[in-house]
């Protein structure tokens, strides 16, 4: 969960190093460093905190060469400190950058303790960067010292070699995190985001798993996990610069919460009429496919977990499809029955998760009748490796906390429920009325986001809180959880989520009138039971918030906030209050003062188990 940024190039390498950092600082980010060969040595500065931090180091200390690496880190092994930071050396002449876990590193420690080497850092990442520099020191080359290293080493990993013996190269390794390639007219890079690379190359190459690439100044050598030499295609892509800037928005969650509408719109081009959603929309092999559908298992992990379980209401109530819906890490890990002609669905913003692509990888031989991958990144691993392909076209999500991400796909989930229901026997009328509702989404979402202000000045109330619990039914009981999920990851501020049936069989007991108590309550044929819920809540002194369809009989009292939203199809409701969850949890946090785009502890995208 960390961001790496490398290259050779004919000029001063360090200011498109840093510049790559910061345009991945929002995947990991308690400390940062460079390294780069400078008089046939290997300079380098490191620090906890920012990019900006290291920054304003180098503008003290300068550092000048042609070639370098650089990283900022997520703490897995060691705690956030400057010798824990990357890039890790060996001696004065060989330096590494790391993502990901090497599982056996505890023994390999040993090894290179046996060897003679005293590690600096409490890291898995140093072992191998000794181990490097053993192999190097009897006589064989970086390419070949990396080679014999890799083998080695067990885990999920991407790393990036130097060393100032051979001043002009680079070697990359990818082994379970991603690792791209970036073409250049006299230069070359490797990066764990192609959006590092941004306006200093177009081509990429999207290394495959147990790939490595040797780079140097004139291109990249790609070898695959065999040793032998490899042609992988050259993409090109360019990233407009507004994506991936905050433009005049104080943070990048609040412009993603923004960017909705288009986002939902971007998703829907192209993939329904009218009158009916097109299979094809996941796949060239998707109708057939879809004909033999008889079982659903979606598997994701966070946000896009709840975005599964929005998905179970929807395919069981519509599509009449017996759904299970399971978090990543806890289906990597269990024996399974598998019901006959089950379809298995991951659902991930990155494509890079790592649980959630661990099961991927293991459902490919379990005998699912298909994989199917919802994601927002094209080139990434899940995509590749998934039968069917539905891409959310949200564009960059910055923000750790997800939110047009999530609601493009619940997008592609509700599209996917069409579909499977329509081949179930779903009425002509009723499948167009349905439609018409999805089609109003982007609309609808727009003028949900007029509920804005009203959001931001309630959220004072919310500053001094230390818990708060989220409740709904049905459908909406998933966006509930997301709520909870969205307040204590940008405000920490502790929030649980329940089924407000449950109330009575405990969480009643946490009630009182410094408790603050959000619902989700759209009006759909649960409302009349949740609202005897409320009432239970408001006899024991709760102080209640309601997210309530507008023209219903709650209205702000004492005791209790009403925010009204715009009358919906229950079908779209859960996607439409969404919205007001996002914007609670991000005025609560600037209120707070936390960093909202950044929240500590957490990063963008998970690539460690």
């Amino acid at each position: 969960m960390c961001g790496i940024v490398a290259g050779v190039s004919n000029r001063n390498i360090t200011p498109i190093l840093l510049e790559g950092l910061r345009r991945l600082e929002y995947r990991g980010y308690d400390s940062a460093g460079v390294a780069v060969i400078e008089n046939k040595g290997i300079h380098r500065v490191r620090t906890i905190g920012k990019v900006s931090q290291l920054s304003s180091l180098l503008l003290q200390h300068p550092v000048l060469g042609q070639t370098g690496i650089a990283h900022t880190r997520w703490a897995t092994h060691g705690k956030p400190s400057e010798i824990n930071a990357h890039p890790h050396m060996s001696g004065e002449d060989v330096a590494l950058v790391h993502n990901g876990i090497i599982e056996n590193y505890a023994l390999l420690r040993d090894k290179i303790i046996a060897l003679g080497y005293t590690p600096q850092s409490e890291t898995d990442s140093e072992t191998a960067v000794h181990l490097v520099h053993q192999e190097l020191s009897l006589g064989k080359d970086l390419h070949v010292a990396v080679k014999d290293v890799v083998a080695q080493l067990t885990g999920a990993y991407a790393l990036v070699i130097m060393s100032a013996r051979e001043p002009n190269r680079v070697i990359g390794v990818r082994c379970g995190c991603p690792l791209v390639v970036g073409l250049g007219e006299g230069e070359t890079f490797l990066a764990s985001d192609a959006m590092a690379l941004n306006g200093v190359v177009k081509q990429f190459i999207f290394l495959e798993e147990g790939d490595m690439a040797d780079v140097s100044a004139e291109g990249a050598t790609i070898y695959d996990a065999s040793g032998n030499k490899v042609e992988r295609p050259i993409k090109t892509i360019q990233l407009a610069e507004e994506a991936i800037s905050r433009g005049h928005y104080r943070h990048f969650m609040l412009k993603e919460i923004y960017e909705q509408p288009q986002a939902i719109s971007a998703t829907l081009e192209g993939r329904l009429s009218g009158k009916h959603v097109y299979a094809e929309a996941f796949g060239e092999k998707a109708n057939a496919l879809f004909d033999t559908v008889e079982h659903i298992q979606i598997v994701a992990c966070g946000t896009s977990y709840h975005a599964g379980l929005v998905a179970r209401y929807w395919l069981e109530e519509w599509a009449g499809i017996a759904c299970q819906v399971e978090i990543a890490s806890e289906f990597r890990y269990r024996k399974k029955v598998i019901a006959p002609n089950t379809l298995f669905i991951v659902l991930s913003q990155s494509g890079e998760t790592a649980d959630t692509l661990a099961a991927l990888t293991q459902a490919k031989g379990l005998g699912y009748v298909a994989t199917l991958v919802i994601c927002n990144v094209a080139e990434s691993t899940m995509v590749r490796m998934a039968d069917l392909v539905f891409m959310t076209r949200a564009g960059i999500e910055v923000g750790v906390a997800s939110t047009k991400a999530f609601t493009t796909q619940l997008v592609g989930l509700l599209l996917l429920t069409m579909v499977l229901a329509k081949k179930r026997g779903l009425a002509d009328d009723v499948e167009q009325s349905l439609i018409k509702a999805i089609l109003q989404l982007p609309q609808l979402v727009l003028e949900t986001l007029k509920i804005d202000l009203a959001i931001q000045q309630f959220a004072p109330k919310l500053a001094d809180k230390e818990h708060a619990l989220f409740l709904g039914r049905g459908a909406s009981y998933p966006i509930a959880m997301e709520g909870a999920l969205k307040l204590k990851e940008i405000s920490y501020i502790h929030a649980e989520s329940y089924a407000a049936g449950e109330l009575k069989h405990g969480p009643l007991a946490l009630v009182d009138k410094n408790m603050p108590v959000f619902a989700v309550a759209p009006g759909d044929q649960l409302f009349e039971k949740l609202s005897s819920n409320l009432q239970e809540v408001r006899a024991r002194g709760g102080q209640l918030t309601v997210f309530a369809e507008e023209h219903n009989h709650l209205n702000t009292g004492e005791g209790i906030t009403v925010f009204h939203l715009p009358k919906v199809h229950p079908l779209i409701a859960p996607i439409i209050y969404s919205i007001p969850m996002q914007l609670l949890a991000y005025h609560v946090a600037v209120i707070k003062g936390t960093d909202v785009d950044q929240p500590r502890n957490l990063a963008k995208s998970v690539t460690v188990e």
